[in-house]
Formats: structure tokens, sequence, C-alpha cells
């Protein structure tokens, strides 16, 4: 597990929340929900990482992690 992903896994478990995603980037939730409803580099990046728990939306930490230190590029099911 890289640096990002032990810091990441530390500071907010193995979830996060759209709240704390949206954080993480700088940005407002609202911010955080268009992007992913739109077609963008940020999106297809970042939907792959989405679970939903009930009603409630989360991004999986490790995944996340692996987005911002570039190991994941591509938009895939991972």
């Amino acid at each position: 597990m890289s640096t990002t992903a032990e810091f990441m896994m530390t500071k907010y478990g193995p979830l996060l929340s759209l709240t704390q995603l949206a954080a993480l980037f700088d940005r407002s939730a609202d911010g955080v929900r268009l992007s992913l409803l739109a077609d963008n580099d940020f999106s297809r990046r970042i939907r792959p990482t989405k679970i939903k728990l009930g009603r409630r939306i989360y991004f999986k930490t490790e995944l996340v992690a692996k987005v911002i230190s570039g190991e994941i590029v591509e938009a895939s099911k991972v």
C-alpha cells in the first residue's frame, strides 16, 4: 500500500463519504456531485471507486488514493 493510501486510510477509514471526498479535492459536495454526473476526466476516474450502501454513496479510500497517485488513469471497473 502506498503512503498516500496509508495516510488516507488512517485519516478517513476504508470508505469516504461524498463530503470527505469533496474536502479532499477542495471542492463543495454539490460541485463533486455535479462533476460525477458529467462525462469528464475526473468522473471517469472517480466513478469506478463509488459504491452504494442503501441510499448512501461512498468511495473506496484505497482506490481514490490510487487515482490521486496516478496509478489508475483509465476508466475501468476496478
